[in-house]
C-alpha cells in the first residue's frame, strides 16, 4: 500500500510538471509547492532532468515539422547560398544566440540559484512578477514574422530564458513574454520560444546524464520515476497543443490572473 501511494505522488508530480511545462506559470515553481503540499524532499538533479527529457520529447513531435524545416532549410543556405533558405538560416542562428545567455546562467549560477531561490516565498513573489509581465503585454500583437528578427532580439529573448532559472519565472513566459515585447507576431512568439527551449534542454540532459547513471537511489527510484516520466510526456503533449490554441486566439490574460492569485495565496499561506 505504501508503495501504490509512493507511486501516485509521483504521478502528480509528472502531471504538474508536463502541464506546467509549456504554459506561462513555471513548472519548477508548481513542483515546489507540491513537494510542499506531499511532504516530499526536493527529488534532485535525476528527477528534473527525466521530467524535463518527457517534456522535450514531447514538444519535439509537436514541432516536428518546424524542426526538420529549419535544419534542413539552413543546410541548404550553407550549401547553395540560395536566398530561399535564409530566413531558415536566420531564425536557425537567432536561436543558437538566443540560447547563449540561458546556458552561461546555468553553466555559472545554477547551484547557487536552486540553493537560494528554492523557497515557497520565492515562487510566490515570481509568480506574481510573471503576472505583472504577461498583464502588460496583454494587448500588444506585433507584426515580425520568422523572416523578420534580429540580433537584437535574439539576445533580448535569451536573456529573458535566463531569468527563467529562478524558480516561479516560467520559461515559456519568459520568452513569451519578451518575443511579443520586442514586436513579434504570436505564432511567431510561440515557435522562437520553443524552439530556444529545445537546446537549452539537450544541454541540460547532456550535462547531467552522469547524474541519472550515478544517482544512489536510481534502481530503489526507477518505478517512481518512470511514472513520472511517462505522465509528463503525455500531459505535456496535451498542454502544449491547448497552449498553441491559446496563443492563437491572444488569451494570455488569462494566466496573469492565475498567476496573481496563486502568488497571492502563497505570500498568505506559505
Amino acid at each position: 500500500m505504501e508503495n501504490w501511494f509512493e507511486w501516485l505522488k509521483y504521478l502528480l508530480l509528472g502531471l504538474v510538471q508536463g502541464v506546467t511545462e509549456p504554459i506561462p506559470v513555471s513548472s519548477s515553481g508548481h513542483l515546489i509547492i507540491v513537494q510542499r503540499l506531499l511532504g516530499m524532499k526536493q527529488n534532485g538533479l535525476s528527477f528534473e532532468i527525466l521530467t524535463n527529457t518527457a517534456s522535450l520529447i514531447a514538444i519535439c513531435f509537436i514541432f516536428r515539422k518546424d524542426i526538420l524545416d529549419l535544419i534542413t532549410g539552413a543546410f541548404h543556405y550553407m550549401r547553395t547560398r540560395n536566398a530561399k533558405y535564409r530566413s531558415e538560416f536566420m531564425f536557425c542562428l537567432y536561436i543558437v544566440i538566443g540560447t547563449i545567455p540561458a546556458a552561461v546562467a546555468a553553466v555559472f549560477f545554477k547551484d547557487t540559484i536552486e540553493r537560494v531561490f528554492t523557497s515557497v516565498h520565492t515562487v510566490s513573489i515570481s509568480l506574481l512578477v510573471t503576472g505583472v509581465a504577461l498583464w502588460l503585454i496583454r494587448n500588444l500583437r506585433g507584426q515580425k514574422r520568422d523572416g523578420n528578427l534580429t540580433v537584437r532580439d535574439a539576445i533580448l529573448v535569451g536573456l529573458a530564458q535566463a531569468v527563467a532559472l529562478i524558480p516561479g519565472i516560467s520559461r515559456s513566459g519568459s520568452t513569451v513574454i519578451a518575443s511579443i515585447a520586442v514586436g513579434m507576431k504570436q505564432e511567431t512568439a510561440l515557435k522562437f520560444s520553443f524552439m530556444l527551449y529545445i537546446p537549452i534542454s539537450i544541454g541540460g540532459l547532456i550535462l547531467g546524464a552522469s547524474d541519472i547513471v550515478h544517482d544512489p537511489n536510481r534502481s530503489a527510484l526507477a518505478i517512481p520515476f518512470m511514472i513520472a516520466f511517462l505522465t509528463t510526456l503525455v500531459a505535456t503533449y496535451y498542454a502544449m497543443r491547448w497552449f498553441i490554441g491559446i496563443m492563437a486566439k491572444g488569451n494570455l490574460i488569462y494566466f496573469s490572473y492565475y498567476c496573481f492569485v496563486v502568488g497571492t495565496l502563497l505570500l498568505i499561506f506559505q
